[in-house]
């Protein structure tokens, strides 16, 4: 029974190795199914071909709602069991979308597993919080990120090997193994972090209170909202690559490829970021990021629309690792800032953080890629004005809020 308790921390490595996987089945859960979205939508008969796409938003719906959840039960009755009940909830809702025989069902068995990935999610940024904080927090989530983000170096691939020698539907049996393998590594290897003395009861004046805390913390409010912009127009990338890359260039089966490719530049962002936080502080290397990804985007629209929105593919992929590169600056950081005034309510902390960023985040990234007119203007318009946007909201941020020097 020892076994199944552990109270030894693990080593560092392991730490975000294991924090790592749990965050990456969300990616996992994403990027693998995008080379299957053209059959999975001819073989359930939907209406239009973008509206395939909807089996990426409402996953992220799941995901949202579920982090409201899961935040406040970890603080209540610790971080372990939660993470339990959202990978079983996973694992059903990936046999639904086995089984789905519709395309309501489809959507229905993905907003499952939003629901049920958001446990491991959330609940592992509330246990890096539970351990580190300030710029070392910073430095622990771009390891983890890092690693986080070779998913969608390899998710794509594996997704179209399956495709090569099965059905769409084995994909979701692949991505059952992975949910058991976390469950088991975490059942057996990651202590409880939250100490009995720490932990809160479960109220939902609790949750409002947490919520207003959030609200009226600049700090907090002004960094979720820039996660927010930034990670919708994401989701518009990710809604757009496969159409993009697959119809509008024809690049078929060489699609996950080049995804990966491009994919390694924010790999390379989460490992520099790791190095430089210490360094230049999170504030000015955030910063820096959205201005550059900015200019690009207002740039790269410009260009694109001279050549009627299909410009040459090489100008695209330069693009998009401008993207990947500078997302990957922004993802840890603008969460780190976020959080770092809420270390006393960690776990309705990060579930109210990430929740909020991920409402905002999942319209404007539904409205980037159903905006999809076989050009590239709706996805370089929506990163030029969704950071655009973020630039202020970070700005009013800092000049209002009480960002603390060794952060600036």
């Amino acid at each position: 029974m020892k076994r199944l308790t552990p109270t030894k921390p693990l080593s560092f490595p392991e730490f975000v190795g294991l924090m790592a996987l749990m965050i990456a089945l969300t990616a996992m859960s994403i990027d693998i199914v995008l080379p299957a979205l053209p059959d999975i939508g001819s073989d359930l008969a939907v209406a239009r071909a973008n509206d395939s796409q909807l089996i990426l938003s409402w996953f992220f719906t799941g995901l949202a709602i579920g982090q409201l959840i899961y935040g406040p039960v970890s603080d209540s009755i610790g971080r372990r069991p939660p993470i339990y009940v959202g990978l079983g909830l996973f694992i059903l809702g990936c046999i639904g979308s086995i089984f789905a025989t519709s395309f309501p069902m489809m959507l229905a068995a993905r907003l499952l597993q939003g629901l049920g990935a958001a446990g491991p999610r959330s609940i592992a940024v509330a246990i890096v919080r539970d351990q580190y904080a300030g710029n070392m927090m910073a430095r622990v989530m771009s390891f983890i990120m890092a690693f986080f983000i070779l998913v969608p170096i390899i998710a794509p691939s594996i997704g179209q090997g399956i495709l090569f020698i099965g059905s769409w539907r084995a994909i979701f049996g692949f991505v059952i193994g992975l949910a058991i393998i976390i469950m088991l590594w975490f059942g057996l290897r990651q202590p409880e972090t939250l100490p009995a003395e720490k932990q809160i009861p479960f109220t939902f004046t609790r949750i409002f209170s947490a919520v207003r805390e959030v609200l009226r913390n600049r700090i907090s409010l002004g960094f979720t909202l820039a996660a927010g912009l930034i990670s919708g127009a994401f989701l518009g990338y990710l809604n757009s690559a496969q159409p993009i890359f697959q119809e509008q260039y024809g690049l078929g089966a060489r699609f996950p490829l080049v995804f990966a490719g491009i994919a390694v530049a924010s790999a390379t962002a989460y490992f520099l970021n790791a190095r430089l936080v210490l360094k230049y502080g999170m504030w000015k290397l955030t910063n820096t990021a959205n201005i550059g990804l900015a200019t690009a985007s207002i740039l790269f629209f410009g260009f694109a629309y001279t050549h009627a929105g299909d410009p040459p593919l090489w100008t695209l992929i330069g693009y998009c690792l401008v993207i990947l590169f500078s997302v990957g600056i922004l993802f840890g950081n603008l969460n780190a800032l976020a959080m770092e005034p809420l270390g006393h309510i960690a776990g309705v902390g990060a579930a109210i953080v990430g929740s909020l960023s991920s409402f905002i985040s999942i319209p404007i990234g539904a409205y980037i890629g159903l905006s999809f007119n076989h050009t590239v203007l709706p996805l370089a318009g929506g990163f030029a004005t969704m950071c655009f946007v973020a630039i202020f909201v970070m700005q009013w941020a800092k000049r209002r809020g009480q960002l603390q020097p060794a952060l600036a």
